[in-house]
């Protein structure tokens, strides 16, 4: 089947009830570079869902199709059920990576503006712009150009223009980037209230902690592929929870408990540390033999995986390190 644009599709089985977007199999190349490779992503209606992955990965091209703003070379995509995503723009709220106001408007009139891209008239978007400023701490600065704002204030302009038409479903593409650690706490608590007030939020990152910490599900994305889209706790539950023991004792007859690949980590001046997962035996068979041979068990604790090691096993050592790279850079500026 092929698009108006030409362009190759695999057709949708029965669309899925209560879905904000289905995509499948988006494929896009820029002349020889394959930028994105049969990416299937599927977004519960009032859902926090985040694409996960370092920069160059494909993230804000999988966005821009998911949104209609470029078409895929192959595959198809629904928005609230309509593969055109344009007609449903009314409905959509997308804040880009690249941010951009005009220096001259008024906070009011910039938010207002935004609005009207998305059919919201300009009065009705004004007044709306001035209650959210006034909700924002940004009271004092509706009369005031964007030029003579700081960087944060007018990142804050564009999200609230970004909602002020109130969509049902909000793409943010890097949304903490550039944010202070009080700013972005300030955006979790507002993709919270969204989430609970019923709107779909999808924002990409390649910051593992937001994601871990706001989202119900995560497309994770390396090279162009989704080699995990679903669950935050399934992607967590891939690896087996992790046993930390710490013992007076370093060896003797208990020793023979403990995994063949246990790892040890001993403190100058404390106990001595063992990290492995929990055996399959269970943790009291385990508990029993540390104590009758003597280890001097100073505390022990089974934690569960985080996110980033479920990113590590699910996407590779190379996206880690360039996840890790990308987070050094933006601390780094």
């Amino acid at each position: 089947m092929l698009t108006e644009t030409g362009a190759m599709t695999r057709p949708f089985a029965d669309s899925q009830p209560g879905l904000a977007i289905e995509a499948r199999g988006l494929v896009k190349r820029f002349d020889d570079t394959l930028a994105v490779d049969g990416v299937d992503i599927s977004v519960p209606e009032g859902a926090i869902y985040g694409i996960l992955g370092p920069n160059g990965a494909g993230k804000t091209t999988t966005l821009r199709m998911l949104l209609g703003i470029i078409d895929p070379d192959e595959g198809v995509r629904r928005v609230f059920g309509n593969d055109r995503p344009h007609e449903v723009a009314k409905l959509i709220g997308y804040l880009p990576e690249e941010r951009g106001l005009y220096p001259a408007m008024k906070c009011d009139d910039a938010i207002a503006f935004l609005g009207a891209l998305r059919g919201l008239p300009l009065e009705v978007g004004k007044a709306r712009g001035r209650e959210l400023l006034e909700a924002h701490g940004m009271g004092h600065a509706i009369d005031r150009q964007i030029r003579q704002l700081s960087k944060g204030m007018a990142q804050t302009v564009q999200l609230l223009g970004t909602l002020v038409h109130q969509p049902k479903l909000v793409v943010f593409d890097e949304p903490f980037s550039g944010l202070d650690a009080i700013n972005q706490g300030k955006l979790e608590q507002m993709i919270r209230r969204l989430a609970n007030e019923g709107t779909t939020v999808i924002f990409s990152t390649h910051v593992i902690h937001h994601a871990e910490r706001l989202c119900d599900e995560v497309a994770i994305i390396a090279g162009g592929k989704v080699p995990y889209a679903g669950s935050v706790d399934v992607a967590r539950d891939r690896i087996p929870a992790q046993v930390r023991l710490e013992t007076r004792a370093e060896s003797g007859e208990w020793r023979n408990a403990l995994p063949e690949d246990a790892r040890h980590d001993a403190k100058a001046g404390a106990g001595h540390f063992w990290y492995f997962p929990v055996p399959d035996t269970g943790i009291e068979v385990l508990l029993k033999r540390l104590i009758d041979g003597g280890a001097g068990i100073l505390s022990l604790s089974i934690e569960r995986a985080g996110l980033h090691d479920a990113f590590v096993e699910i996407a590779g050592e190379a996206a880690a390190r360039a996840l890790a790279e990308d987070n050094a850079e933006e601390a780094a500026r």
